[in-house]
């Protein structure tokens, strides 16, 4: 495979994915060479509250609803926090992905958000999901995954329990369909 081929788009797990970490869902791959892959899954909301994120990091966080959560990005290094976020802004640790997408991973975002003066279209991980040299591209090839590009309006807009079965239809799969299947998403 071209070397960044996969960066920029969406991993989706096979319905038959056994791995539990991985089962039913979706990662934005933000990285990908001849050194392997780096991903975030998008769909997995945890217990915890931003604002009680924040407050435990000694951040102001008065402009966060109660709404709003922190997803589990994956299992390596998750005390390690991600905002992934449409408009640049300068942040310190900044990574572009797209020309409109990117993930910050330093404090100054944070800061700026619990101001309410950080980007109005992003949601934070923790963790990330990480690929050996060659790893994803074998485990492509047998089935686990299938890829496909990034929507804007599944990152920002589609509720997380539906992000999986949205980005199958961007496949022109209705899982749904799928034999076996029912009920899960």
């Amino acid at each position: 495979m071209d070397e960044s081929i996969l960066k920029n788009q969406f991993l989706i797990a096979m319905p038959s994915m056994e791995d539990e970490n991985f089962s039913h869902t979706v990662s934005l791959l933000c990285e990908h060479n001849d050194n392997g892959a780096i991903g975030l899954v998008i769909n997995r909301p945890t217990d915890l509250k931003l604002a009680d994120m924040m407050e435990q990091m000694g951040l102001e966080h008065e402009a966060l609803n109660d709404e709003q959560i922190v997803y589990w990005g994956g299992p390596v290094q998750p005390e390690r926090g991600f905002v992934v976020h449409r408009t640049p802004g300068g942040w310190e640790s900044c990574l572009q992905v797209d020309s409109d997408l990117f993930i910050t991973t330093s404090r100054d975002i944070l800061k700026a958000i619990g101001k309410g003066e950080g980007p109005q279209d992003y949601f934070v991980v923790l963790g990330y999901a990480g690929w050996g040299e060659g790893q994803l591209e074998s485990e492509i090839l047998h089935n686990a995954w299938l890829n496909t590009d990034v929507s804007q309006q599944i990152l920002f807009e589609t509720p997380a329990r539906d992000r999986w079965q949205a980005a199958t239809r961007l496949l022109g799969v209705d899982v749904t369909q799928l034999a076996g299947n029912a009920g899960h998403a």
